[in-house]
């Protein structure tokens, strides 16, 4: 789960350095050696293969960049602006899956040639991997006009499985008209999908505060060989509660509305309100049921409710341990990812994200910044909170 905040400088004074610019390490060094360690911390048999996952071919000239020019762009990503973001995946009983998003046009200097650039790179991964974007394709006007609002227009991730083709997913942005357009271009989409019935309990439940406070984000298509693809619509929910959230997975053929409640709440460490970066629910639907979502995940933005990495690890392992998962793999993996500790930096773990299906068991996701291009330092003094519970987003929280 990407960066919910608009585009804008690529450093900041407070960020720090990370150690492999030092080195002229390029980003496509430093982001392929994560994932290959990231592979082996989840048992994959053999990591070095993943050298022939299309990291560096997606990337395209940004990978050979080093890392001490900066990022190629403000990419909407990651905060530090990491064109990549990496992801684990858990289930009970199961190893956890590894997963990757980039964004292919990060060189560009237009969200018109970042369009171009991305399509171009998902069309030659099409067919060295032997499947079709015609889904896309169906949608292109709706996403990728000529000229695109909003802060990005395309990006692809990988499901990375082991001995087998990845699967791939295409997400694109619902306010490429405008914000205010964006009900319509995802109504017309789902519509054009086969899901036009479901759009109606899907805007009065999901959307029910109104577009300000509940907007469209992201839509989201799978690519190539999934055993059931999926069209998936998310949305941020700006100054949103764990009870608005419950309302909201309701929508889901299932009563699981208090675990998620308080997934939300050991997460983000028990807000009133989550008044910092919003939380995001997504909806996904396939052909099983052309009227009601067979998934709901909701991301919780765990870097803007805790004092560091250290805080946001033991959220996380709280959250896996109490779904019978592998929580010991957290660890692990903050390992290969940076030499720095957890208690030096805040942001290195992104989002924590539940999934629930009618068909499928829980899922736990716990999402990773590259931190490429800087370090986001811990959070300093108290969290001050209004009266009415609202928390006040100028400062930071330091209890766990």
């Amino acid at each position: 789960m990407a960066s919910t905040t608009p585009r804008q400088p690529h450093s900041s004074p407070t960020e720090t350095t990370p150690a492999e610019v030092v080195a002229d390490v390029t980003l496509g060094e430093h982001v392929e050696g994560q994932l290959r360690r990231l592979c082996g911390v989840a048992g994959f048999r053999h990591p070095d293969g993943v050298c022939e996952v299309p990291l560096l071919d997606l990337l395209g000239p940004a990978a050979r960049r080093p890392l001490a020019a900066g990022p190629p762009s403000p990419s909407f990503v990651c905060d530090d602006h990491s064109p990549v973001e990496f992801s684990l995946s858990f289930t009970a009983g199961s190893t956890p899956s590894v997963r990757v998003l980039v964004e292919p046009g990060c060189a560009a200097t237009t969200l018109a040639e970042n369009a171009r650039l991305g399509m171009r790179a998902l069309e030659t991964l099409a067919t060295r991997r032997g499947f079709s974007t015609e889904p896309l394709r169906r949608v292109e006007d709706l996403f990728l006009p000529a000229a695109i609002h909003g802060p990005f227009a395309l990006w692809c991730a990988m499901d990375l499985r082991q001995d087998q083709p990845p699967g791939i997913k295409v997400y694109v942005n619902p306010q490429a008209h405008g914000q205010e357009q964006s009900a319509e271009v995802a109504q017309e989409a789902m519509t054009r999908f086969g899901f036009g019935r479901a759009w109606p309990a899907l805007w009065e439940s999901a959307a029910s505060r109104g577009p300000e406070r509940d907007d469209i984000r992201f839509f989201a298509l799978d690519l190539g060989r999934w055993h059931t693809p999926r069209v998936k619509v998310y949305l941020a929910h700006h100054d949103a509660t764990a009870a608005d959230m419950d309302a909201v997975s309701r929508l889901l053929p299932s009563d699981r509305g208090e675990q998620l409640g308080e997934f939300c709440r050991v997460v983000g460490g028990g807000p009133g309100r989550f008044a910092n970066r919003p939380l995001v629910s997504c909806f996904s639907y396939t052909e099983r049921d052309v009227e009601h979502p067979s998934g709901h995940t909701v991301h919780v933005p765990v870097r803007d409710y805790a004092r560091d990495d250290q805080v946001a690890r033991d959220r996380a392992t709280t959250v896996l341990r109490s779904h019978g998962m592998d929580a010991d793999v957290i660890d692990r993996a903050l390992a290969v990812m940076t030499p720095r500790r957890p208690s030096d930096g805040l942001g290195l773990i992104a989002y924590v994200s539940l999934v629930q299906s009618t068909w499928q068991p829980p899922r736990v996701t716990v999402y990773f910044s590259p931190e490429a291009y800087g370090v986001r330092p811990p959070c300093e003094g108290e969290l001050r909170r209004r009266t009415d519970g609202v928390a006040d987003a100028l400062r930071c929280r330091t209890t766990g």
